[in-house]
């Protein structure tokens, strides 16, 4: 019989998952005024991804992914809760 090991590890700590914050609602309207854009238009990211679990998010806040970039230092990135 094979045993078998499961590894926990804390999924935002990892050096390939980038920075996720939740926007207050200012900061939504500024950034879909900026692009020119509805919320709906945002790209999506599910509720239960692990990277957001302790940002107590509801369906449609704004989570902002800073990525690090080589060429210009970070890019942001945005994604409509589902």
């Amino acid at each position: 019989m094979v045993k078998k090991i499961v590894y926990k590890f804390d999924v935002k700590t990892h050096v390939l998952v980038p920075k996720h914050i939740k926007l207050k609602k200012e900061e939504i309207s500024e950034i879909l005024q900026h692009y020119n854009i509805k919320k709906s238009q945002l790209p999506k990211i599910k509720k239960t991804d692990p990277a957001i679990e302790e940002l107590e998010v509801e369906k449609g806040d704004v989570i902002k992914i800073i990525r690090k970039s080589p060429t210009v230092g970070e890019t942001f990135f945005y994604r409509v809760v589902v």
